[in-house]
């Protein structure tokens, strides 16, 4: 077995898992996990080993998703909104673009948070991974994993109150 199948098998599950809720579509978290292992095989030879490899890889994932977003919304019309399920009815047209809205300035105000907030809370949040996982990956207490995480909440929110006044 190759380097890269070990690692293939033995983080697979964690990325998807982190895709699936980062996307919250199964589909699109399993070509997206598929397009993340490819992009790792093709620079592995240039990862340094300065952070836990499943970080690196939710890394790569993360940017194969944001790409991925980037897309499509360049290819969305107004003519396909009516065939986006959360919007069949035209009352709901006003609240989906609300929480589309949420979601896309907490994943912008999320990018915009130093290290380690950033990944902390990504690991915590999309990645489903426990306190004691995160201090495990950052060679940090548990207690730091906690700490840092409700901090990278407050300044989401500080930031998101900020922005809406």
């Amino acid at each position: 077995m190759t380097e890269f199948e070990r690692i293939y098998q033995t983080y697979f599950k964690d990325v998807y898992l982190y895709l699936r809720r980062l996307s919250g579509n199964e589909t699109l978290a399993e070509e997206i996990t598929s397009e993340t292992f490819f992009k790792a095989l093709q620079s592995l030879s240039t990862f340094r080993g300065e952070c836990d490899i499943r970080v690196w890889l939710c890394q790569i994932a993360k940017n194969c998703y944001f790409s991925h977003m980037k897309r499509q919304q360049r290819y969305t019309e107004m003519e396909d909104i009516d065939t986006m399920p959360e919007m069949a009815a035209s009352e709901d047209i006003e609240s989906w673009f609300e929480k589309e809205s949420d979601a896309m300035q907490i994943h912008s105000l999320l990018h915009q948070l130093p290290e380690p907030y950033k990944e902390v809370f990504m690991l915590r949040v999309f990645g489903e991974l426990s306190f004691r996982q995160i201090a495990g990956i950052f060679g940090k207490t548990e207690n730091w994993a906690c700490v840092t995480y409700h901090r990278a909440r407050k300044k989401i929110l500080e930031k998101m109150e900020a922005d809406n006044e």
